[in-house]
């Protein structure tokens, strides 16, 4: 790790209206319409994809050149995941955690260890980095809540 450049841990819980293993399912899929999703302009490139492991891409125009990120994920059903992630701006381990709570909904606990490296300067306050983080994980709770409701009802 360059010198003057320390790791942030960071940490996010939220919630959704759906059954763990639909929630597991969904946010492990990984497909290129995550960026549309998260309201993101990113483009997703998947290299593979097995029951166990996911290798992908993202790369995005940025108003300070192109930002890049290689991201290794580990699955780990029923309930876990773990992405090791290096780019341009940072490098990140990221382990997801999906607990059951009451009435058939999910909570999704994602703790983060940011290093700055490549042409990143420096890591975001812990309450910007958790606040950006929780608003992206909001917007898929939105699309993975509706596309619940669509698998409820069934075909038509």
């Amino acid at each position: 790790m360059p010198r003057g450049r320390s790791s942030s841990t960071y940490r996010v819980q939220v919630e959704f209206r759906a059954p763990l293993e639909f929630v597991y399912r969904w946010c492990t899929d990984y497909t290129t319409r995550d960026a549309k999703y998260e309201a993101e302009s990113y483009q997703r490139r998947i290299f593979h994809r097995s029951p166990r492991k996911v290798v992908y891409e993202d790369l995005e125009s940025t108003k300070h050149g192109w930002s890049w990120s290689h991201h290794v994920v580990r699955l780990l059903p029923p309930n876990r995941w773990h992405s090791d992630s290096v780019g341009s701006h940072r490098s990140i381990r990221l382990d997801y955690r999906l607990t059951r709570r009451p009435y058939g909904s999910t909570r999704l606990t994602l703790t983060a260890h940011r290093t700055p490296c490549g042409v990143g300067t420096k890591n975001p306050t812990r309450s910007d980095w958790e606040r950006s983080v929780r608003l992206t994980w909001k917007r898929f709770g939105r699309v993975l809540e509706r596309d619940f409701r669509r698998a409820s009802r069934g075909p038509k």
